[in-house]
């Protein structure tokens, strides 16, 4: 095999079924670290497991996987800051005997100096939907941003007077506004503005989740989380 084949078999995508879930990746990144099981699984010494559509199988987590992969992709160990499976990706990562990550999850490293700290932001949506109707209807949609930057806070309320009439609650540390019924697009253009506000303020997003819960039996709730993050440097009493 020559250069040009070798160089071209090393970037060519390979998917992985991890315990049902799909990654697909490139071959040198597998073979980041050689010693690992995976570097030795793809170098063709450790035996290899096809599902039906003759993707590659390994029978691990399939959702702690994806932090596996981005430590092979950049070498850097990132978790979000509400990461409670520090122990449960300790052991996949000592399956895949990926030293570096085993040594990171054992010795972690502060994210930030002695004298930085992270302020954070939660932006929620819940949306409560009609089950029966169809399109489907919004009965009511609530938007609400907790903090402890009361400057932030402060800066939304005079920069969004407009929204004022849909302001159900203001708190020492929360703002809510509430839409409905159908008043759907608003609430996700409120959304839209106010994400952009929160990053043009220095933050950016940690990560997101989506919730899916059914209250009663003629409606179902959606609650979508939204996590901002920004260093700031720690004042001396």
């Amino acid at each position: 095999m020559d250069n040009g084949d070798w160089g071209h078999r090393m970037t060519t995508p390979v998917t992985l079924n991890v315990g049902g879930h799909l990654y697909t990746t490139s071959l040198s990144t597998l073979q980041r670290y050689p010693d690992s099981m995976l570097g030795a699984m793809f170098r063709g010494d450790f035996p290899t497991t096809r599902d039906s559509k003759g993707n590659y199988f390994i029978d691990r987590d399939g959702t702690l996987f994806r932090y596996i992969l981005n430590f092979l992709r950049t070498s850097e160990l990132t978790l979000p800051v509400d990461f409670t499976e520090t122990d449960l990706l300790r052991k996949e990562a000592d399956f895949y005997q990926i030293e570096p990550l085993i040594q990171c999850l054992n010795d972690p490293k502060p994210l930030y100096p002695p004298d930085i700290f992270e302020q954070v932001v939660e932006l929620s949506s819940t949306r409560k939907l009609s089950k029966y109707s169809n399109p489907v209807a919004v009965i009511i949609t609530q938007l609400t941003i907790t903090t402890k930057v009361h400057a932030l806070l402060e800066g939304i309320s005079n920069n969004f007077t407009k929204w004022n009439k849909h302001m159900m609650d203001t708190r020492d540390c929360q703002v809510s506004f509430t839409f409905g019924p159908c008043d759907y697009h608003q609430e996700v253009s409120l959304r839209v503005h106010l994400m952009d506000y929160i990053m043009k303020q220095g933050f950016t997003i940690r990560n997101t989740r989506v919730h899916h819960m059914s209250e009663r039996a003629n409606e179902n709730t959606v609650e979508h989380h939204w996590t901002f993050c920004r260093p700031a440097h720690k004042v001396e009493d």
